[in-house]
C-alpha cells in the first residue's frame, strides 16, 4: 500500500510531441481497432478524446492485478465520452490474447498486427509492464506513468495530468494540516459509519482489542472504534464483524483505500487514535495495546512515556530465568522428550527460534539456521537454539522438531504466549539472540544469519561492526554507477541491499547490489561487473518465462 506523505508516484515524463492518432495506431492494411466481440472501430472516431495506451499481457501477474483497477476507472469515465483505453498486448499467442482481452471493456490493437504493437513499444520506450501512457486530445503525452497514478489515486487523478497530480498532493497535505474526524471518515457519497447490529456492518481486528474496548466501555470511557475494511468479500466481512460492537465503514467504500493511503498504512493491524479534537493522537497503537492492554488508555504521549519507562526497567532486569521459567515450567525438551533444565543454559548464548511447520518462509530458513548452528557449535559449545513452535497440532510439531538438532519448548507450552508478547512477535520466522547475561542482544538474528551466516556469532554490535568493515573493503574499487544493456532505462547504482533476487541470473543476492530504485531492479555485482566488461550474454543467466522478461511484485521488466 502506498503511503500518502511522501512522493510515491514517480516523476511524470512529458513529451511535447503531438502524435496523430491515425498514424500512431493504424497500419498500411488497417485503419481500425477491435473490441473483444470482434467489432471494428475506426480510429478516426477517437478524434477529440484522451487516450490511455495500456501495455499489458495475460502472463504478467502484476498486469492481471492492475487490470481490474483500470476497468473500474474506465467504467466510471466512460459516461464522459471523451476517454478511451487502447490495449497493446504483449501476449505470445492469439488464444492468450483473446482470453485476456475478453475481460476488457475497451479497444485493442489487433493481435495480428505485431508490427504496430512493436512500434508502439519502441516509440514509448516500454521496458516493463503493466505500463500506461496517457495522451491528451492533441496526441501529446501528459504522463507515461499512468499505472502508478491510477494505482494511487484512481479516478480522482483524471485527466491524469501533472497539474492534477500536484493538486491532489496539495489537497492531501492541506487535509493533514486541517484534519478533523469528518474530513477523514466522510466522503461525498457517505456520511455514516456502520454498526454490527445488521443495519450497516464490518469486521477485522483482534480479541485483545475487543477486550480493551469492552473494559473501557464498562468504565464509561468516551471511546469508540471505527473499522476500516480493506477486504472485498462482504459476506466474510459481515460474518466476522457481527460479534463485535464497533462501528465500520462499508466494504469497498472508496474512503477505505483513501484512508489507508492517508495514514500511510504499512502494516496490519494498524490502530490510529483520533483525539477529541479530530486530530491524530497516535499513528498506530496496536503493538502497545497487545503489550499493555487497557493500561495504554488514553493513548496520550504522557501515558506512552510512562509505559516506555516500565518496559525499559523490565528489559534491564531481564534474565534467562525471568523469560523462560514460569512456575514448574522450568525446562526444555530434547530428543526423545528428555527434559533439559533452564538453569543448564544460564551463561550461554541462546537463539529463540519462533517458527512453524506450516510456514513456508520458516521451512526455507531452517537449512540456513541449521548450517549456522553446526558451525557455531563446533567452535563454541556454550551456544544453543530453542524452538518455540506456532504449529497447530502435536503431529506437525513432532514432524518439524524431529529434523532439528537443538532444544524446544513443549508443544502448547503457555510460555510461548508470554515470549511472543515479550519479544513482540508479529511474524515468523523470528530469531531472538539472548546473551550470556540473559539480556536481549538482537531480535534481528534471522536477517543477520541470512546475510552473514555463522560468521556473525555472537550477533553483538561489536561483531557486526567488524563484518561491516569487511563489507566496505569488499566493494573498494567497484564503480558507483553503471549503465548496462540489461537495464537500459536507468543507470544502476551500487547499493546496500539486505536480500534480493538478481534480475540478471535469478539467484539470491545479499549485501551489495547494482540497483535501480525507480524500477526495483537488482543485479549481483558479479553480473553487473561481468556485463560492464562486455560479457553481457553470459551475465543474463536464467530468465523467467516468457523469455526476455522478469517479474517482481509490481512490474514485469524486459531484461
Amino acid at each position: 500500500m502506498a503511503g500518502g506523505g511522501e512522493e510515491n508516484v514517480t516523476e511524470i515524463v512529458i513529451n511535447d510531441e503531438a502524435h496523430d492518432f491515425r498514424s500512431l495506431l493504424s497500419s498500411s492494411e488497417r485503419e481500425f481497432l477491435v473490441r473483444n466481440n470482434g467489432d471494428q472501430v475506426k480510429i478516426e472516431t477517437l478524434k477529440g478524446k484522451k487516450l490511455a495506451l495500456y501495455f499489458s499481457a495475460s502472463w504478467c501477474g502484476p498486469c492481471r492485478r492492475f487490470t481490474p483497477t483500470l476497468i473500474e476507472v474506465y467504467n466510471e469515465l466512460s459516461s464522459k465520452g471523451n476517454f478511451e483505453v487502447i490495449f497493446v498486448s504483449g501476449d505470445e499467442d492469439e488464444e492468450s490474447f483473446k482470453g485476456y482481452f475478453s475481460k476488457m471493456p475497451w479497444l485493442a490493437i489487433p493481435f495480428s498486427d505485431s508490427e504496430t504493437r512493436d512500434r508502439l513499444n519502441e516509440l514509448f520506450k516500454v521496458s516493463g509492464i503493466p505500463h500506461c501512457v496517457i495522451l491528451d486530445e492533441e496526441g501529446k503525452v501528459v504522463s507515461d506513468n499512468g499505472v502508478e497514478i491510477i494505482r494511487e489515486y484512481g479516478i480522482e487523478a483524471y485527466p491524469f495530468t501533472q497539474e492534477k497530480i500536484k493538486d491532489l498532493k496539495d489537497q492531501e497535505e492541506a487535509a493533514r494540516k486541517n484534519q478533523s474526524l469528518r474530513s477523514i471518515l466522510v466522503s461525498p457519497s457517505r456520511d455514516f459509519v456502520m454498526s454490527s447490529d445488521g443495519k450497516k456492518a464490518c469486521d477485522d481486528f483482534t480479541p485483545k482489542l475487543d477486550e480493551v474496548y469492552e473494559k473501557l466501555k464498562a468504565k464509561g470511557e468516551n471511546f469508540e472504534i471505527v473499522l476500516i475494511p480493506l477486504e472485498e468479500d462482504e459476506e466474510s466481512f459481515n460474518q466476522g464483524f457481527k460479534s463485535l460492537h464497533w462501528f465500520a465503514l462499508p466494504v469497498k467504500d472508496k474512503s477505505c483505500q483513501k484512508l489507508a493511503r492517508y495514514f500511510e498504512l504499512a502494516t496490519l493491524p494498524t490502530l490510529v487514535i483520533i483525539g477529541p479534537d479530530g486530530k491524530t493522537l497516535q499513528s498506530n497503537v496496536a503493538e502497545t495495546i497487545d503489550e499493555h492492554g487497557v493500561l495504554a488508555y488514553p493513548f496520550t504521549p504522557e501515558r506512552f512515556t510512562e509505559l516506555a519507562e516500565v518496559e525499559k526497567a523490565k528489559q534491564e532486569a531481564q534474565t534467562l530465568e525471568s523469560i523462560l521459567v514460569s512456575g514448574d515450567q522450568d525446562f526444555f525438551i530434547g530428543k526423545d522428550g528428555v527434559k533439559i533444565p533452564v538453569t543448564d543454559l544460564v551463561g550461554k548464548n541462546i537463539l529463540l527460534y519462533f517458527s512453524a511447520h506450516w510456514c513456508p518462509p520458516c521451512r526455507a530458513f531452517l537449512p540456513k539456521l541449521m548450517d549456522a548452528y553446526h558451525k557455531i557449535k563446533a567452535k563454541d559449545d556454550a551456544f544453543e537454539v530453542i524452538f518455540i513452535s506456532s504449529d497447530r497440532d502435536q503431529t506437525s510439531f513432532d514432524e518439524f522438531f524431529s529434523g532439528m538438532p537443538w532444544l524446544a519448548l513443549p508443544f502448547g507450552d503457555p510460555r510461548k504466549a508470554s515470549l511472543s508478547r515479550t519479544f513482540k512477535v508479529r511474524g515468523i520466522p523470528l530469531l531472538v539472540a539472548i546473551g550470556p547475561s540473559g539480556k536481549t542482544v538482537t531480535k534481528e538474528a534471522r536477517d543477520i544469519i541470512m546475510l552473514h551466516g555463522a560468521d556473525a556469532y555472537p550477533f553483538t554490535d561489536e561483531r557486526l561492526k567488524e563484518i561491516e568493515a569487511q563489507i566496505e573493503e569488499l566493494a573498494k574499487g567497484w564503480p558507483e554507477k553503471l549503465k548496462l544493456k540489461l537495464h537500459e532505462k536507468h543507470e544502476l547504482g551500487l547499493t546496500r541491499r539486505s536480500s534480493y533476487t538478481c534480475d540478471g541470473c535469478a539467484e539470491e543476492g545479499h549485501v551489495w547490489s547494482y540497483y535501480c530504485d525507480e524500477c526495483d531492479f537488482d543485479l549481483h555485482p558479479k553480473c553487473a561487473l561481468k556485463e560492464d566488461k562486455g560479457a553481457n550474454d553470459d551475465s543474463k543467466g536464467e530468465e523467467n518465462p516468457p523469455e526476455g522478461w522478469n517479474c517482481d511484485g509490481e512490474t514485469c521488466f524486459k531484461v
